[in-house]
């Protein structure tokens, strides 16, 4: 820990005007309480500091960006936990999405659930040639309560996010660059430096000039996203402890396929 993250699971290091977070909670870089109010903190702190122009984020390790939520917080259908994670999950990611300088993800490998909702918060994205990404919640009766269901659909079209939500599909990284989820692809090993290439470029630019232009870039589309994002958390809890939701996640826990009860 650090006097900028409270956690061990997401780090921090400031180099000049970037500050570089590394999601650190390996195996699968897998959310948790711990790691998504560290993140918020995380934000908050930089914010304060008028020097950092632009951060990226990337995961530990070469195959995980981040699997996203921790599935085992949900097995037993609690409505309490489980409505303050996605509380969580939603702060971290909306805190994210609000960071006023340049946020960039450097998706490093595979980015499930949480861990693509963690990208799509972010301005910018590069996927290394060896990463997926899929929105699978619905195969363990659940659904993306952090803005999967919001962003995505304003970054590439709601066709695309019906594919990927609905039909449950993972899309590779030359995929994800045709329909414009990532801005490029690049060699495995690679989104880190490239990611801070295109840092360094902000860090160039008027801080004060980036920070209006970034509000007005995005102005439409968080305005657009702010019932939405409620109602994603809401809709989410009503699905915990239903009998598909503990089927689905329990299947999954346990390595097998769901038996679905219809109507």
């Amino acid at each position: 820990m650090d006097s900028i993250s409270p956690t061990e699971k997401v780090l921090v290091e400031l180099r000049e005007h970037i500050a570089v977070i590394t999601i650190n909670n390996p195996p699968a870089n897998t959310w948790d309480v711990e790691s998504l109010s560290g993140l918020k903190t995380i934000i908050n702190n930089l914010n304060a500091l008028p020097q950092i122009s632009a951060l990226v984020i990337h995961g530990q390790g070469q195959k995980f960006f981040s699997a996203g939520a921790d599935l085992k917080q949900f097995a037993e259908g609690d409505k309490v936990l489980s409505a303050e994670v996605a509380r969580l999950f939603g702060e971290a990611f909306e805190t994210l999405a609000e960071f006023q300088g340049v946020s960039i993800a450097a998706v490093n490998g595979y980015a499930m659930g949480g861990g693509l909702e963690c990208a799509l918060a972010c301005d910018i994205r590069i996927f290394e040639e060896h990463a997926q990404v899929a929105l699978p919640e619905a195969k363990v009766g659940l659904l993306p309560c952090a803005g999967g269901t919001q962003r995505l659909g304003w970054l590439v079209g709601e066709a695309w996010a019906a594919r990927l939500i609905l039909c449950g599909e993972r899309i590779d990284a030359a995929t994800a660059e045709k329909i414009g989820l990532t801005q490029q692809a690049v060699s495995s090993g690679q989104a880190l430096e490239t990611a801070l290439v295109l840092a360094q470029g902000v860090a160039q630019q008027s801080p004060d000039a980036v920070k209006a232009c970034k509000r007005l870039l995005s102005q439409a589309r968080e305005n657009a996203l702010a019932a939405g994002l409620k109602s994603e958390r809401t809709n989410f809890v009503d699905l915990i402890g239903g009998a598909n939701q503990r089927e689905g996640t329990l299947a999954f826990l346990e390595k097998r396929k769901p038996d679905w009860k219809q109507g």
